[in-house]
């Protein structure tokens, strides 16, 4: 695997994504991931691991879409365990991710919500 560059803050893996996605690099945005993680997509599915997320975004990243960047909201931090989250630039819902520091003092995501949506009715 290349060596890529690593999330020193929590809110670094967002900008990590929207470099990555829009370069086409798939086997990049998986190494934003550990390896046992979960991905909520798409949606209504779960991808579990990092070489089912690298096969997972190999797809969508096949039609070349383009990812802009969003402020984040602020990080929640509780010693190793962070909670980012980012309001997409539509204003609809929400996105989420649990990460975790790593021994080198670098942060993956462990658990991804890409896509919240306020519930109906």
């Amino acid at each position: 695997m290349p060596e890529y560059e690593k999330a020193l803050r929590p809110e670094d893996l967002t900008r990590l994504f929207v470099e990555r996605s829009n370069a086409g690099d798939a086997a990049g945005v998986a190494a934003l991931y550990e390896e046992d993680a979960v991905l909520a997509y798409p949606p209504g599915q779960r991808t579990v691991g990092r070489d089912a997320i690298r096969a997972l975004w190999e797809k969508v990243l096949a039609d070349r879409p383009r990812f802009e960047p969003e402020a984040p909201l602020p990080t929640l931090v509780s010693g190793d365990i962070a909670l980012t989250s980012t309001p997409p630039k539509d204003g609809a819902g929400a996105r989420a991710q649990v990460v975790r520091r790593q021994s080198d003092g670098s942060w993956l995501r462990v658990l991804d919500q890409p896509e919240f949506t306020p519930p109906t009715g």
